[in-house]
């Protein structure tokens, strides 16, 4: 076989090879793009589903508590925050004004043994419990695909090919605000 057949071959080889990794890298990077989105559409999905259940809860608490209009134009405002959220960012600070409003109706229910005695107010009591289970969760997934593409698109050789591309961006978290985690990092102290 001649010499400028094998280099040929080579050649070929060499570049045939560089697509395959390139393709595989992209691949890789739509992979973990489409599985952020997918844990984005949970969360929002059960955000959604929360949102429709904070009507049905503030309809029975006023029937017992009817002087506390601030309390429910405050979750009003925090359900149509968390509606309008369009960005993780908007969608975090949405989601520490509805906790803070949710706060305050259990309280106020707590003020009412009779609300609280009431089925439908402990079957909502109960879906919201579980839903916010399910937005952790959703949330925990969608930060663990954030951190994987991330991650993958600042490491070598992928940073490379996704420079050139320029398709793939990084994603934000979903988490507590900075007052938030020194709550949580500093424990209450106790004294009696």
């Amino acid at each position: 076989m001649p010499t400028g057949a094998i280099i040929a071959i080579v050649i070929v080889a060499v570049v045939v090879l560089i697509i395959a990794v390139v393709a595989g890298i992209y691949n890789s990077l739509v992979k973990l793009d489409e599985r952020v989105n997918e844990a984005w559409s949970d969360i929002t999905v059960q955000l959604k589903y929360r949102a429709d259940l904070i009507p049905n809860v503030v309809e029975t608490v006023k029937g017992y508590a009817k002087h506390e209009k601030e309390t429910f134009q405050m979750v009003t405002e925090a359900r149509s925050a968390s509606m309008g959220a369009k960005t993780v960012k908007q969608a975090a600070e949405a989601e520490k004004e509805m906790q803070g409003a949710l706060g305050k109706i259990f309280a106020i229910a707590e003020a009412y043994p009779e609300l609280k005695a009431n089925e439908n107010f402990v079957k909502l009591q109960s879906q919201l419990q579980d839903v916010e289970d399910k937005i952790q969760a959703a949330r925990r997934f969608y930060n663990a695909g954030a951190k994987e593409l991330n991650t993958k698109i600042k490491t070598f050789p992928t940073n490379v090919i996704n420079n050139i591309i320029g398709h793939f961006k990084k994603r934000d978290y979903f988490e507590v605000d900075e007052a938030e985690k020194a709550k949580i990092k500093d424990a209450p102290e106790v004294k009696f």
